[in-house]
């Protein structure tokens, strides 16, 4: 049975039924928005661009790898510049499956739009906490997404074989006028990992921002 989490739940990755698992995705589904038009008798599609990004912390909160979309260039953080993004880490244990730039504009296809496939045993030894954060690309901010979700699952981007935790990141009022969420994170406690479910919305003016907020917890 797939447990539904809420706001500071955790999982923990090597308990219950399925025990050590370290090889899974985390994607997140959202939806374009659909606005009536002509008297509610028809339907205006607008795409939404959400970006799935990973960012990962040692013991002392220093960035040790990180993945997000190369269409980031210069992003300045502090006094340091990550020149540009990039889609697979250091140590090839995780990967991005790609931009999206439109969600899903005919209802919801029950796949996710963009994910993160992980295999914890190439982790780096020196990382101990990733995080996964979502940002709204351009104007506004997630309160017109019809929905958004991001989930822990057994498959492929174009697969769900079973699906082992799930978060609902939509039915939230404080997040309305946000435009980033830090969703959740993997934590390695005595080489032992579990995954919370963070759901912290911010109002950032640029991408780096969202990286500067997640160093400061």
């Amino acid at each position: 049975m797939t447990i539904e989490l809420l706001k500071g739940e955790h999982f923990n990755l090597e308990s219950g039924a399925q025990k050590s698992l370290s090889h899974f995705c985390v994607g997140v589904n959202w939806g374009a928005i659909q606005k009536p038009v002509f008297l509610g008798l028809y339907k205006k599609v607008i795409n939404v661009d959400l970006d799935l990004s990973v960012l990962m912390l040692d013991d002392e909160n220093n960035i040790v790898d990180y993945i997000f979309s190369p269409k980031y260039k210069n992003v300045q953080i502090h006094s340091n510049t990550i020149d540009e993004g990039k889609l697979i880490s250091y140590d090839s244990a995780l990967r991005h499956s790609g931009d999206d730039i439109t969600g899903d504009t005919d209802g919801d296809d029950g796949l996710d739009n963009e994910v993160i496939i992980i295999d914890l045993n190439k982790v780096d030894s020196k990382i101990s906490n990733i995080y996964f954060f979502l940002n709204h690309v351009g104007e506004g901010g997630f309160s017109e997404v019809p929905f958004a979700k991001i989930r822990m699952y057994d498959g492929t981007p174009y697969k769900i074989n079973y699906t082992y935790a799930s978060y609902d990141v939509t039915d939230v009022e404080t997040y309305a006028d946000q435009n980033a969420l830090l969703m959740g994170s993997l934590n390695k406690q005595n080489n032992h990992w579990g995954f919370e479910a963070i759901g912290e919305a911010f109002k950032v003016e640029n991408f780096g921002e969202i990286i500067e907020k997640i160093l400061k917890r």
